[in-house]
């Protein structure tokens, strides 16, 4: 039976008794109750289903649930194979997201407004005797609650449950470094909050799971809750959160999507939604599983691809990335865009802990794109993780990033009508004049500041980064696979609309190195000519072929 998609929808019961379709992540719930340790943090960027998550574990664990548990888990792995403690708890369930953070005081306004929301909702629930002194602060509410709960209901016991406790802290993080240090500082209220939770361990909370993006809080909080143990990167849980490959194929089945029209969305969306790994011993691959469902939505309901290929609802998260980046200054920063832009791994061991009181490093730098979601695991090498960009939505995000550095060094930017003017010609005509025009501008004001780090890949980068904007083309780049390949190939999305398509082979040579373009221009052409024989690129209709070669910031084109 077709069940309906549960895109944007992170209440479990809902899903399940409303016919929504439901990835079945329960088996996680037995593997997280048979670890030895009860305080449990996990991580995971946003719009993974970490609030799914929370909720299944909420309706598992509630014992007001009791009687619904049949309803709500039959067909699931945990309703067939159920633990010691299901429906054993009184859950205390907050959730901080979505607080003002536009100054301190509105900040802990939010974060005591909804520890105080939280508690209502929880006395209301298991018939709890407790007044609510809003004028008090929210640590001795959850404190006066606590003790309240111990005395009322000896024998029973609290399961907690933090979803996105990290959010408000990563908004102020990336654009207030001073208010957020003073919220998790040794008197922070913050930090006090997460005192008097561990201490709730001695009475009555029996377990804790906590969710968020980024460690960004753990180390300020640590004296304040040193309790916790974080399994982020532990490989049983890698693919607890995002959907295999396997339950994408689940999902489209059910959906009657049939094997010739997933043979068409697959590679899209493992193209741009696939490629993350948590860990470094993860048995697969991870795609964004709100992404996946953003994209079957819109396929189903309009029998068409999307034309945005990033739901609207989260791409203001991804633009977030520039000031977190803007936390590593100097040229660190910048090295470290290009070769991520570029497809090169990056070894780093990942920071498990920051200190906001320092200074980011290029290490804290990396590891936190890892959290975010703008890095994951490729491999690994010399006992250290190699990380690389997922997927070519976030290769847009950085190639975004990137023109913004350019446009900062170069003082210049591309307006719209220009990357109109680029469309038009090349899609229509088959040229690249008007690109060209922008690079050997881009190279002039460059190379007129002195900047000295030019070379090929620099300038493949730049072409590269100005093409990703090009909405209607798919950009094929050496610098994404590494392997023998054209520089750059421009292949429309939609081959139906008679596009021109086009393949670029770079070449660059130094100001005293001008002698050597004939040459230059020779070997360029030459590969282009053996590329144009490959079977995925022989095929390609009105395909346009070009050699470019920059002598410093002169740039000489020649159509093959």
């Amino acid at each position: 039976m077709i069940k309906k998609l549960p895109y944007g929808i992170s209440d479990y019961e809902r899903i399940i008794t409303n016919n929504y379709y439901y990835v079945d992540k329960t088996k996680y719930i037995e593997i997280l109750e048979n670890l030895p340790q009860p305080y449990i943090m996990f991580l995971r960027p946003r719009k993974f289903g970490k609030t799914l998550f929370t909720s299944t574990i909420e309706n598992y664990y509630d014992i007001k649930k009791k009687d619904k548990f049949e309803e709500l888990y039959k067909d699931t792995y945990i309703g067939k194979h159920p633990t010691e403690l299901k429906n054993s708890y009184h859950i205390l369930r907050f959730n901080f997201s979505e607080i003002d953070t536009s100054d301190e005081e509105t900040t802990m306004r939010g974060f005591k407004s909804k520890t105080i929301s939280s508690i209502r909702y929880f006395i209301q629930k298991y018939n709890l005797d407790f007044y609510i002194n809003e004028n008090e602060d929210a640590e001795n509410i959850l404190d006066n609650l606590i003790k309240a709960f111990s005395i009322q209901k000896s024998n029973e016991k609290i399961y907690a449950i933090i979803d996105e406790y990290d959010h408000f802290a990563n908004e102020l993080l990336g654009f207030n470094t001073d208010k957020f240090k003073s919220l998790v500082s040794k008197n922070g209220k913050v930090r006090k909050w997460y005192e008097v939770l561990k201490e709730g361990t001695e009475t009555v909370i029996d377990r804790i799971f906590i969710t968020g993006v980024a460690p960004i809080t753990l180390d300020s909080l640590t004296s304040g809750f040193n309790i916790g143990t974080d399994k982020t990167q532990d490989a049983k849980l890698n693919e607890m959160l995002g959907f295999t490959e396997e339950e994408l194929i689940e999902l489209m089945n059910n959906q009657e999507i049939s094997t010739e029209e997933q043979s068409k969305l697959l590679p899209i969306m493992k193209e741009y939604y696939d490629g993350y790994k948590f860990s470094l011993n993860g048995k697969e691959k991870i795609y964004n599983s709100n992404m996946c469902l953003y994209f079957l939505n819109e396929y189903l309901e309009n029998k068409d691809l999307p034309r945005n290929l990033v739901d609207v609802n989260i791409a203001s998260d991804y633009s977030k990335i520039g000031k977190m980046l803007d936390l590593c200054k100097g040229e660190k920063r910048a090295e470290i865009i290009e070769k991520t832009v570029s497809g090169e791994g990056i070894l780093a061991e990942i920071t498990q802990k920051f200190n906001p009181s320092m200074e980011f490093t290029d290490t804290d730098l990396v590891s936190m794109l890892y959290y975010l979601g703008y890095l994951t695991i490729s491999n690994e090498k010399l006992g250290k993780s190699e990380l690389k960009i997922p997927n070519k939505v976030m290769r847009e995000i950085y190639s975004e990033y990137f023109m913004k550095l350019i446009d900062e060094k170069a003082k210049m930017q591309i307006d719209n009508d220009e990357y109109n003017q680029v469309l038009e010609e090349l899609a229509l005509e088959g040229k690249i004049d008007k690109i060209i025009e922008i690079l050997q501008k881009y190279l002039k004001n460059l190379s007129n500041r002195d900047y000295q780090r030019f070379d090929e890949k620099y300038i493949k980068l730049i072409f590269y980064c100005i093409s990703m904007n090009l909405k209607i083309y798919t950009v094929k780049s050496e610098l994404e696979v590494q392997r023998e390949y054209p520089d750059i190939l421009l292949v429309p999305r939609d081959r139906t609309k008679g596009y021109n398509a086009v393949m670029i082979e770079f070449k660059y040579l130094k100001k005293d190195e001008g002698s050597k373009l004939k040459e230059k221009q020779k070997e360029a052409k030459e590969q282009i000519l053996k590329y144009s024989n490959y079977n995925e690129i022989k095929d390609i209709e009105k395909l346009n072929k070009y050699t470019v070669v920059a002598v410093n910031d002169k740039v000489y084109v020649e159509k093959i």
